[in-house]
């Protein structure tokens, strides 16, 4: 049997924060390690009147040069008025849902969060590694595996 860290890696995040208004972009994942990225945007408490929404957008750099958003790869948009505090939603992005032939391999997310200050953060899960356990691409960041 194998075990979730050999199929499933954290490969990128926005980490958890109350964040003010504006954009917050996840690191860049590079798609020719993994078949799919799960984004997982994960809302606390929402300010009065908050919104957040969330995007997976493609590069073709790992600086992101000519960054643009994949198409169908964004979350209905998460808001205070709609009693979406505490809520979470996932955007999942296949290779094959990338621009290769105009040389985009990388991706990232991109939340913003509007109005008020809010508590969110996103987590990206690297899925189907091309070689090796998906563990040997878990961010630095990540400080223990315990299987």
């Amino acid at each position: 049997m194998r075990r979730a860290d050999q199929v499933v890696a954290i490969v990128a995040t926005v980490d958890p924060d109350a964040y003010a208004t504006g954009a917050q972009n996840s690191d860049t994942i590079d798609m020719q390690d993994f078949e799919q990225v799960m984004f997982v945007v994960t809302a606390g408490t929402l300010g009065s009147s908050a919104t957040i929404d969330f995007k997976a957008t493609q590069g073709n750099s790992s600086a992101m040069g000519s960054e643009k958003d994949i198409t169908g790869k964004a979350i209905t948009q998460l808001t205070d008025a709609g009693t979406d505090s505490d809520k979470q939603a996932s955007v999942v992005v296949n290779q094959s849902d990338l621009d290769v032939a105009g040389g985009f391999r990388w991706i990232r997310g991109v939340m913003t969060v509007g109005t008020a200050t809010s508590d969110a953060g996103v987590v990206a899960l690297g899925l189907y590694p091309t070689y090796g356990p998906a563990s040997d691409y878990d961010l630095a960041s990540v400080d223990e595996i315990v299987a």
